[in-house]
């Protein structure tokens, strides 16, 4: 046993390059585990000097000096991230709020409509255990509604920790972007002079995170208007808070949408019951959904790395466990991370593959 391990080290951890690698990765790992809920406004703004180095390159390729176009980066994102927290925040809280006040009476329209199919159908389901079920489910729900209330109440800390971001992760980003070249070679000064792998997997997963966090993004934007749009002109109510979460679903692939169908669907079917209103609104979700799968996604992401659909599930089950949202985000960078140091990992030939050569 000792000697298949040994055998095993050898070959794939002879050089000195995977050890550092292996090693850098379980730091990093280990300090995102341990602190990565005190290092969130780090991260973020890593994360938005990352997608907004594309706007600063194109910005300089046009002339612009490195700091004018760092600047305008920086206020084109401080813009819209206002725009959000003054327009969207307040107005999807509002009706987050409107809709657990109206959960009670949801659930009993649909109690009688489902006593409704116990009177049809007689003998599949017994009027003593919905209304049982429906009590106790009545009775969570109002509790979760007065939560959000009184939470609207006592949240001012949280607004206060909010515009305290709203000042330091734009101030981050900026110096992120501005001195991008002083940490990249700060970075570059721990690890060992010669470094294909570390070069080969830096190229690949710069060019995969940066379309993949952009292209996101973009998706995000165009599948939460598109369907805003849609459930608007139905009339559908909530329609702003049902949008807001078709679009997040996308971040989550395959799952998220068929999760999201639930509350459309719940919402529309207690709106209209299953009239013809109803069967516009599925029809309608259902061709955004085909149109984002079959038409947006393959045109953002024609570059991305081929996953497997179950590695790609694991990886967002996985990753998502570890670190929440930042997890689920970039389960599929992370994923294609580690096939590509699999794929350029170096590693020594045994004892039996240089004999079988030799042959």
């Amino acid at each position: 046993m000792i000697n298949i391990l040994k055998r095993w080290a050898e070959q794939y951890f002879s050089e000195e390059e995977p050890v550092v690698f292996l090693l850098l990765l379980f730091f990093t790992a280990t300090c995102l585990w341990l602190f990565g809920s005190i290092l969130t406004p780090v991260i973020a703004a890593v994360i938005i000097a990352y997608m907004l180095q594309g706007l600063v390159n194109l910005l300089t390729a046009r002339g612009a000096p490195h700091v004018l176009a760092v600047s305008i980066a920086v206020v084109f994102f401080m813009g819209v991230s206002l725009a959000l927290l003054l327009v969207l925040l307040p107005l999807v809280w509002s009706q987050l709020t409107s809709f657990f006040t109206e959960v009670p009476r949801y659930s009993t329209e649909f109690q009688s409509y489902l006593i409704g199919l116990t009177q049809k159908y007689p003998g599949q389901l017994s009027t003593d255990q919905l209304d049982e079920w429906f009590a106790l489910a009545k009775g969570e729900i109002g509790q979760l509604g007065q939560f959000l209330v009184s939470l609207s109440v006592s949240s001012i800390p949280g607004v206060i920790t909010i515009l305290i971001y709203f000042v330091v992760v734009p101030l981050m980003v900026f110096f992120f972007l501005k001195d991008k070249d002083y940490f990249l070679a700060s970075l570059q000064s721990i690890l060992p002079k010669k470094r294909r792998m570390l070069d080969s997997v830096g190229e690949e997963m710069n060019e995969q995170i940066a379309n993949y966090i952009r292209g996101k993004v973009i998706e995000i934007v165009i599948v939460g208007v598109a369907t805003y749009i849609g459930f608007a002109i139905l009339g559908l109510q909530y329609s702003v808070l049902l949008a807001l979460l078709v679009g997040l679903s996308v971040l989550i692939p395959y799952v998220g949408a068929t999760v999201v169908t639930v509350p459309v669907a719940a919402v529309g079917l207690i709106q209209w019951g299953t009239g013809s209103e109803f069967v516009t609104l599925m029809i309608v979700y259902l061709v955004i959904q085909a149109l984002d799968g079959n038409i947006l996604v393959p045109l953002l992401f024609s570059e991305a790395v081929n996953l497997h659909p179950v590695v790609i599930i694991v990886a967002v089950l996985f990753f998502g466990g570890l670190w929440g949202f930042w997890g689920i985000f970039f389960a599929i960078p992370l994923a294609t991370l580690i096939k590509a140091i699999m794929t350029a990992w170096p590693k020594v030939a045994s004892h039996h593959e240089l004999a079988d050569g030799a042959e």
